[in-house]
């Protein structure tokens, strides 16, 4: 704060109010103020100080229902894609050297992972991660203030500090990039009072044992599959469908895939109450939807993963006339993430109908950032979004699903070419393959181009993002054809795709 204070700013106690006035002329404090210190809001506010503008962050994270609380960098960085890797990792590491020993290592002993050497080692990284965020936007020039930021006009910006304190900052433009927490199944009694979220599993001191997840969505499938690597007993309660949104085809592989790996999956069960036992175990009820019988058993630990709400309350958006999407509580947004207000923009997962991924949020806050500074006109294209689900067999996509090209184009309209592969690298270790599976489904006439790209098998992401470029370009099934392959590896087996679902025929790939 005194560091604050010293710089070209003073301030003026007004009763309880905090006003920040400039010892500048202009007409505002700011050119930007972001409220939200996330993977997008920091890349919108870094490109914009370096265009020249003048920019403060304001990010402030309320702890979880759990009290866990975290740094600078939002969901991704602190309880999202790289704490959730790096325990896919440890999984993966596991299964790692139990095919060790069929490659000739000499392992003596039970192997068993130790909880708390992981989550220090990961939390270490992820702090660390923290400071550097703070140090770039330091070097960059941009102002950061742990404050909790909301709206008094288009161009009016109150601050509130943990201790109570107030501020007001006034900017050309504001932008809200303060994306959602997890859920909480409020209709469910003692939900909230013994469950934990992915707000809190990556902060745990302690291993969570025998868990219960409930959900399918990617967020419930990633966690019990390292779950389940780890050595941890864990049962996904799967309300209906897994993986809504994703290609179904490839979801129940990935399913079936985390089934024979040791995941318990309790389908089309919806949970009723969960209550905690004097012996500290959690006993959740719930209820088989298909027969109507009750069941119960006890957990360690419950872990929700029931979807996710924008981060929209706080922020007196109702007062200014912000528009919302009533179903979802999400800011609509135009094609240049701009609000119903002037002046007001709003992307990534905050804004209605944009994919909930870190790396389409950091492109979307600088493309922003751009176009605000005047250095540019082109706005985000959110078509063609790759993505993958690290599961223990990871799911990578790019494009549309088998379900979603034929309701555009029509059951005869396209082709899909598929194939089932065993990676070189299972052979020896006499691992299972039978999911291992891939696809790329075209238009089915003219120059075939590809519509949809799926692939389930080990470093499901480094293949797809790959492949993901020649969507940019308008691949065509003829440019896959076209493409020498890198020999030996399971990418290759995508330039060499030949059989057609249409056609009947056996798709299992053979020799080498």
């Amino acid at each position: 704060m005194a560091a604050f204070c010293r710089a070209r700013h003073r301030w003026k106690r007004t009763n309880c109010l905090h006003v920040l006035t400039r010892n500048l002329t202009g007409k505002y404090d700011y050119d930007l103020v972001v409220i939200g210190g996330g993977s997008g809001g920091l890349a919108c506010s870094k490109e914009a100080a370096q265009l020249g503008q003048k920019v403060a962050v304001l990010d402030y994270v309320e702890p979880s229902v759990k009290g866990t609380k975290w740094g600078l960098g939002g969901t991704c960085v602190n309880v999202g894609c790289i704490p959730k890797k790096l325990m896919h990792q440890a999984a993966l590491l596991g299964t790692a050297v139990k095919d060790a020993k069929k490659y000739g290592w000499q392992i003596s002993g039970p192997i068993c992972h130790d909880w708390a050497t992981m989550a220090e080692a990961i939390q270490n990284h992820v702090r660390s991660l923290n400071w550097g965020h703070r140090v770039q936007l330091q070097d960059k020039k941009v102002k950061y203030l742990n404050v909790k930021g909301s709206l008094v006009d288009k161009h009016t910006v109150k601050g509130l500090s943990k201790a109570g304190k107030e501020m007001i900052l006034t900017a050309k433009n504001i932008v809200i990039a303060t994306g959602g927490r997890p859920n909480y199944p409020t209709n469910i009694p003692g939900a909230v009072e013994h469950g934990i979220t992915s707000d809190d599993i990556f902060w745990l001191k302690k291993s969570p044992g025998k868990t219960l997840v409930v959900g399918a969505s990617y967020v419930a499938l990633e966690c019990a599959g390292f779950l389940t690597g780890i050595g941890l007993d864990t049962t996904v309660m799967v309300r209906s469908i897994a993986l809504r949104g994703f290609d179904q085809q490839m979801a129940g592989l990935v399913t079936d895939y985390m089934d024979a790996y040791g995941t318990k999956f309790a389908w089309m069960c919806v949970p009723k109450r969960v209550d905690k036992l004097s012996s500290g175990a959690l006993q959740v009820t719930w209820t088989d939807t298909h027969t109507g019988n009750e069941h119960k058993d006890t957990y360690d630990s419950v872990l929700w993963a029931v979807g996710r709400a924008p981060e929209t309350k706080a922020l007196g958006l109702d007062k200014l006339g912000v528009q919302l999407r009533k179903e979802t509580g999400k800011i609509v947004v135009g094609a240049d993430e701009s609000t119903s207000v002037p002046n007001i923009y709003a992307f990534g997962d905050i804004g209605e109908g944009r994919p909930e991924l870190t790396p389409t949020a950091i492109k979307a806050g600088k493309f922003l950032a751009r176009r605000l500074a005047g250095h540019s006109t082109e706005l985000m294209n959110y078509d063609n979004v790759p993505t993958t689900v690290f599961t223990p067999l990871e799911y990578g996509c790019v494009g549309l699903s088998e379900e979603e090209a034929e309701k555009r184009h029509g059951k005869d309209g396209i082709e899909v070419y598929h194939a089932f592969y065993k990676p070189l690298e299972f052979s020896v270790a006499e691992r299972d393959a039978s999911q291992c599976y891939l696809k790329v489904i075209c238009e089915r006439g003219g120059d075939q181009k590809i519509l949809g790209l799926h692939f389930t098998g080990p470093n499901a992401g480094e293949v797809t993002q790959g492949f993901a470029m020649g969507f940019q370009c308008g691949a065509t099934y003829s440019h896959l054809l076209q493409t020498v392959g890198i020999h030996p590896t399971c990418a290759e087996e995508l330039i060499k795709v030949s059989i057609t679902k249409r056609s009947g025929l056996d798709a299992t790939v053979t020799g080498c």
